[in-house]
C-alpha cells in the first residue's frame, strides 16, 4: 500500500510521518482563541438579526481587518497577515462555528477574488489591487458561474472582445458573493470561442467602472447575511492592463484557485458542524424527559458520539489538505476529498442537531434551524459534491 501511495503521489514516506504530528503550535492555539472570542463577542449577539434582515454586516469588516482576517495568507509586503493555510482553516472554522454567513464572506474574499490576484497578478496589479484587499480597505468578489454554466464552467457565455488598447465585456454572472458590495471583481470571460476552455481569460474590474452593474440580490434559504447577487456586463470596457496573467489562461487559473478555495469551504463546513455539535450537546443535557436529561438516553448518546467522530475526521482531512498547500505540494485530490467529506458530514451533524432539539429545532429561538439552513450550501458552492467525486475519480483512477 505504501509503495502504491508513493508511486501515485511521488511523496517521500517521511512526509507521512511528519503528518502524524497533530499538535497545534502555541501561536495557533492563541489564534484559535482570539478568533473564537471575536466571534462570540462581535458576531454572536447579532446572528439572528443579520439573518432575518439579510443584512451583510459591512460594519464588521474593519474589525475583521484588525485581526488580519481580510488578508490571512497574503504577504506582509501587500498588507497581509502572512499566515499559513492551516492558520486560514482555523480562522474560517472559528467564524463558521458562530455564523457561517460571515465565514463564507471572509472565505470568498480571501480564497477567491483576492487569491486570484495574489496568484496570477503581476507586481503592479498586486500592489494596486491586492494591498487594499488584504488590509480590508476594499472587498473582493469573484465571477465565474453563469445562468447557463454552473459545474460546466467552460460553457460560459460572457465575452471580452478586443477594442483598441482594451477589452469590452458583455454578459452576466450569477450567485456572486459580494456582487453588489464588492469593490474589486475578478471575472472570467471568453476571449476566443474557437479555443474552448483555452480561450477564457481573467480580468480584474473595479466597482464604478461604466458597464459593470449589480443585478438581482438573491433571497436565499441560508447564509442570508452573506450577500449574493447577479453581476451584469453591458459594454464594460477595461484596459488591457487589467487582464490577469496571459490571454487564454483564465480557466487554468480558475482550477488552481478552486483547488485552494475548497480547503476554505471544507474548513467552513467543519466549523459549522462543530457549532451544531456543541449546540446539540448542550441541549441534550439541558432538556429533561422521563426525569433525566435526554443526553443519558442511548439513542441520543450514539448521535453525539458519532457526530463528534465525524467532525474530527473532517477536521483532519481538511488540515491535511492545508498542510500540503503549505508545503507547496499539489492538493487537488486532498482538497476535493476534504471538501466532499466535510460538507456532507456537516449536513448530517446539522440534521441530527435539529432532530435532538425536536420541535425546538424547528424554531428560531435555538441555533439548530439556522445551522440546518446554512449547511446545504457547503455541498454546492465551489463545486458540488458530484463534481468533487468527479475530481477525486480522475485523480484516483487516472481517467
Amino acid at each position: 500500500m505504501d509503495v502504491m501511495r508513493r508511486r501515485r503521489s511521488g511523496r517521500n514516506p517521511c512526509d507521512i510521518v511528519s503528518l502524524m504530528d497533530f499538535e497545534l503550535s502555541d501561536e495557533q492555539v492563541l489564534l484559535r482563541r482570539s478568533v473564537r472570542e471575536f466571534a462570540e463577542t462581535e458576531m454572536k449577539p447579532f446572528v439572528r438579526e443579520w439573518d432575518e434582515a439579510q443584512h451583510f454586516p459591512a460594519e464588521l469588516l474593519p474589525k475583521l481587518a484588525g485581526l488580519g482576517l481580510m488578508g490571512i495568507q497574503f504577504p506582509e509586503q501587500y498588507g497581509g497577515a502572512a499566515m499559513s493555510a492551516l492558520d486560514y482553516c482555523i480562522c474560517i472554522e472559528e467564524l463558521a462555528r458562530v455564523d457561517p454567513s460571515v465565514s463564507l464572506s471572509v472565505a470568498a474574499h480571501n480564497g477567491l477574488g483576492a487569491a486570484h490576484i495574489a496568484l496570477f497578478g503581476n507586481d503592479e496589479q498586486r500592489a494596486r489591487y491586492l494591498t487594499p484587499l488584504a488590509t480590508g480597505e476594499k472587498l473582493a468578489a469573484w465571477g465565474l458561474t453563469e445562468p447557463g454554466s454552473g459545474s460546466d464552467a467552460a460553457a460560459m457565455r460572457t465575452t471580452a472582445v478586443r477594442d483598441g488598447d482594451g477589452w469590452v465585456l458583455n454578459g452576466s454572472k450569477i450567485f456572486i458573493t459580494h456582487g453588489k458590495s464588492g469593490d474589486t471583481l475578478v471575472a472570467m470571460a471568453v476571449t476566443d470561442r474557437t479555443k474552448g476552455n483555452k480561450g477564457i481569460s481573467a480580468f480584474v474590474i473595479e466597482r464604478g467602472t461604466p458597464g459593470l452593474l449589480a443585478g438581482k440580490k438573491e433571497d436565499k434559504l441560508g447564509m442570508r447575511a452573506s450577500e449574493t447577487t447577479e453581476v451584469l456586463f453591458q459594454n464594460c470596457r477595461v484596459p488591457a492592463s487589467q487582464m490577469l496573467g496571459e490571454e487564454g489562461q483564465g480557466f487554468i487559473q480558475t482550477l488552481q484557485v478552486l483547488d485552494a478555495g475548497r480547503i476554505g469551504i471544507a474548513a467552513l463546513a467543519v466549523g459549522l458542524a462543530q457549532g451544531a455539535l456543541e449546540a446539540q450537546q448542550q441541549y441534550a443535557f439541558e432538556r429533561r424527559q422521563f426525569g433525566q436529561p435526554i443526553g443519558t438516553f442511548q439513542s441520543i448518546r450514539w448521535k453525539l458520539v458519532d457526530n463528534a467522530a465525524r467532525v474530527e475526521a473532517a477536521r483532519l482531512l481538511t488540515y491535511r489538505a492545508a498542510w500540503l498547500k503549505d508545503q507547496g505540494r499539489r492538493m487537488t485530490l486532498e482538497s476535493a476529498m476534504a471538501k466532499l467529506h466535510s460538507s456532507e458530514i456537516a449536513v448530517r451533524v446539522s440534521e441530527d442537531c435539529v432532530q435532538i432539539h425536536g420541535g425546538y429545532g424547528f424554531v428560531k429561538d435555538y441555533p439548530a434551524e439556522k445551522f440546518f439552513r446554512d449547511v446545504k450550501l457547503t455541498t454546492i458552492g465551489e463545486g458540488t459534491s458530484e463534481v468533487q467525486r468527479l475530481v477525486i475519480a480522475r485523480q484516483l483512477l487516472a481517467a
